[in-house]
């Protein structure tokens, strides 16, 4: 067993290793999907997979990380914490379930410290119909000019545009505009992109290759940067479909603390666009599946949107001085990642429960 904070990277680089170290520890072949291109450190970068069951098992859970890159510094902690787990690992082998880690959806996010592809792209966005016009975020076009100024830090001026129409219009609806996907700036934040991403496009070739034979399918997909610190709210990540969700409460969620929503309002997160979960309906429609996005609080929401918009504006501006890249890029970080033991324990406690939990569910 390794101890918790162990099992936490302060790098992509250095979460690979571990990764992979664990996964041949227990025992495991590592399928690497490589990226094109390199990291922050020029290293290679993968979306590594590893099986820990049959690969014809009927019953399968997919556990992922580093959807936004960044976060992929919690998932990966979590992930690696697993395959050294031997209580988890049996638990999951005597009740049937193959569980498949899918570590880096986002390697270049993760290396680069940012939350986007490569492409510049919020994953969780991508996986819209591009045959078909894209949704417009109407709110986010108005808003646009004002999260992404000239100068950073912004101006008064700025800022006091920004809080007035918060002021108009409240916080769930600035939050709403913001993160709710966008398809109409390249250069802006939560784009959806105008084509599938490399992530988009290997994860749907890793569900074709390992997730045809599942009847039962479930998903814990981990996140951070919402709700309070250390909290993971246990987001239903499926289509709006009461059996699902029905599923999903039964497994994962207490009557103190249901899993939440985006359809009915009860989540932390807004309504969203083009989420990754609906490759699973593309890939998989034979399997009754059931997931939970597992969403930890690290920041309060203006801060973390903040810290992405300086993100944003330096990706624009690369000539910035080295000073103010530093203290962005670590704005950054501590958005999306509580770098201390208290913290590390909250997510791994939590996320062991929710693994348990899917396991009884698949097998119930």
């Amino acid at each position: 067993m390794i101890g918790i904070p162990d099992a936490f990277s302060p790098s992509y680089a250095v979460a690979r290793q571990k990764f992979l170290k664990a996964a041949a520890d227990a025992g495991l072949q590592v399928d690497a999907n490589v990226h094109p291109s390199k990291g922050r450190d020029g290293e290679e970068l993968s979306m590594d997979i590893a099986l820990d069951g049959s690969p014809d098992a009927m019953r399968l859970l997919i556990v992922t990380s580093a959807c936004h890159g960044v976060e992929g510094h919690c998932g990966s902690g979590v992930q690696v914490f697993a395959l050294h787990d031997d209580e988890w690992r049996e638990k999951a082998r005597a009740a049937g379930v193959a569980v498949m880690y899918v570590h880096a959806l986002n390697p270049h996010g993760f290396s680069h410290r940012r939350r986007v592809t490569n492409e510049n792209v919020d994953l969780n966005r991508n996986f819209v119909d591009y045959t078909k016009p894209l949704p417009v975020n109407a709110a986010y076009a108005k808003l646009h000019a004002l999260l992404l100024p000239d100068a950073w830090p912004p101006t008064e001026e700025n800022q006091a545009a920004i809080n007035g129409w918060i002021a108009e219009h409240g916080t769930t609806a600035y939050q709403a505009a913001v993160t709710g996907g966008q398809y109409q700036f390249p250069d802006g934040l939560f784009f959806g992109g105008q084509a599938p991403t490399w992530s988009n496009q290997t994860f749907r070739k890793v569900l074709r290759k390992y997730a045809q034979s599942a009847r039962q399918l479930a998903w814990i997909d981990l996140h951070t940067g919402l709700g309070p610190n250390g909290l993971g709210e246990r987001i239903f990540a499926c289509r709006d479909d009461k059996a699902a969700y029905a599923r999903a409460n039964a497994w994962w969620g207490t009557p103190a603390a249901p899993v939440t929503s985006i359809y009915d309002g009860s989540s932390t997160s807004a309504f969203l666009t083009g989420l990754m979960w609906s490759a699973i309906y593309d890939e998989c429609p034979d399997a009754d599946y059931t997931a939970i996005a597992l969403e930890y609080g690290t920041q309060p929401i203006l801060e973390v949107t903040g810290a992405l918009r300086a993100d944003h504006w330096l990706h624009k501006h690369p000539e910035a001085p080295a000073e103010l890249t530093d203290a962005i890029r670590a704005g950054t970080l501590a958005a999306f990642y509580t770098d201390t033991d208290a913290w590390k324990g909250q997510i791994v406690s939590q996320a062991r429960q929710a693994l348990f939990q899917a396991v009884d569910g698949l097998s119930g």
